[in-house]
């Protein structure tokens, strides 16, 4: 199975125009569902039927061959999706997922690993999520340099609104058979859309969208965005621009950087149009065209403004200087997303201070700094990182204290314990300092 999908990306790389005809039987073969059954976490949530890993695999042959079967003969047909809800910044109710049956899940990963090899040879360089060899981490770190290097001096920032809850499955099915002549492989992505959500016991059909919490949603939502957005700016925005233009894509977050104003504002102003056109909606209050570069803070310096900042991948950009007093990209945690990061953390240590013992408790809570540093922990953001690792270990020292009516640490032996479980300090975990040359990287 592993060479075919390898003469699979070989022939999408070669031919980038041709249409894959045959292409199904790679997702019913039972050794690719065997294989994606191996790669499932056991511990994620359960679906609709509350089926687990363990339960599924106890008659895992029977139940692998009994699958394959109904997908060959088309009569394969995905439960409804469990609604659940992350907390989400600015929202009350919270960001929705779609959890999928055990077996679902199996058949996503199948479709995602025989789909991706003909799309990763396709996809722009400016899309980065949920990629691989991408990271949020190599995206900003691209921005960066871009910044600090060429001669840009605007940002385009958008936003789109509820783009999973809105994605056009027509336009959706439209694009994949671009790439996608194997009818079977459409009808069973066309089923995977159109399973419903249940919500609150009641099953609701699902006539748009994508939904989060799928495996195969992040690498459809690639491709639709790869038609509407990537090929867009590339082959017409950037061709008309009169001077440099880059963009950058992480799932539906992204933006653009322009040379000069009159580029920025177009493309703002086209941009709308643009996705209206595929069904999606552009969220105004949060698209913005702002001056950003190395002339940016003498500019704002000479109106009596503060140089403007913006915000993308939960870091906050903004106007610096090096020792030698030179222009900077420079990064810190969101604001937004500091906060959030601190009252999930004293939720999780209120939660489990009844439940667990002092010991695991504070294990557990090292396993979640060291968590938010390891994405946060970047080149000048140590500030922000430490005042986070301040506000935990204060956070932690409360109620650690408030497990029994007597106080199980002090200030003066708090240090040992945190010692003891060698409490993470705020030092760089990712090196991404614009100013040093792209070929170091």
């Amino acid at each position: 199975m592993a060479t075919d999908l390898t003469r699979i990306r070989e022939k999408a790389r070669k031919e980038p125009e041709l249409v894959f005809t045959s292409l199904y039987h790679h997702i019913s073969d039972v050794d690719n569902l065997r294989t994606c059954y191996d790669t499932l976490e056991a511990r994620k949530a359960t679906g609709v039927d509350g089926v687990t890993k363990a339960e599924y695999g106890k008659n895992l042959e029977e139940n692998l061959r009994d699958l394959s079967a109904r997908l060959k003969r088309m009569g394969y047909r995905p439960g409804p999706k469990r609604r659940s809800y992350i907390p989400k910044a600015g929202s009350a109710k919270g960001r929705p997922l779609g959890i999928s049956n055990f077996e679902d899940k199996i058949v996503e990963a199948a479709t995602k690993r025989t789909l991706e090899p003909i799309y990763e040879a396709v996809f722009e360089d400016s899309s980065y999520g949920y990629r691989p060899d991408c990271s949020p981490h190599k995206c900003v770190d691209e921005l960066g340099r871009t910044i600090q290097q060429k001669k840009i001096g605007h940002i385009v920032e958008a936003d789109i609104k509820s783009f999973f809850d809105e994605v056009n499955q027509e336009w959706m099915v439209t694009f994949l058979r671009h790439r996608i002549g194997d009818e079977r492989v459409i009808r069973l992505i066309i089923r995977m859309l159109k399973s419903g959500i249940m919500e609150d016991g009641l099953v609701r059909a699902t006539e748009e969208g994508t939904p989060q919490g799928s495996i195969l949603s992040p690498l459809l939502s690639n491709i639709y965005l790869h038609y509407v957005l990537d090929l867009w700016f590339s082959r017409r925005v950037h061709r008309q621009c009169r001077g440099e233009a880059c963009y950058y894509r992480f799932a539906d977050d992204f933006l653009a950087c322009f040379q000069h104003k009159e580029d920025a504002e177009r493309f703002r102003q086209e941009l709308g149009d643009r996705l209206a056109k595929f069904g999606l909606q552009l969220a105004e209050d949060k698209t913005h065209c702002i001056e950003f570069g190395r002339f940016a803070r003498e500019d704002a310096r000479k109106r009596g403004k503060k140089p403007a900042e913006f915000t993308f991948l939960g870091f906050t950009h903004y106007c610096g200087k090096t020792k030698e007093g030179y222009f900077k990209v420079k990064r810190r945690t969101s604001r937004a997303k500091l906060g959030q990061s601190l009252r999930k953390f004293e939720d999780w240590a209120k939660k489990v201070r009844p439940v667990l013992s002092k010991g695991e408790m504070i294990r557990q809570a090292r396993t979640r700094v060291v968590g938010h540093l390891r994405y946060y922990a970047i080149t000048d953001n140590s500030e922000r990182c430490g005042y986070y690792v301040y506000r935990t270990t204060r956070i932690l020292f409360k109620w650690l204290n408030r497990k029994s009516q007597r106080k199980a640490y002090n200030w003066e032996d708090f240090p040992q314990v945190l010692a003891w479980a060698k409490w993470p300090t705020p030092s760089i975990h990712k090196d991404l300092n614009p100013c040093r040359r792209a070929e170091a990287y």
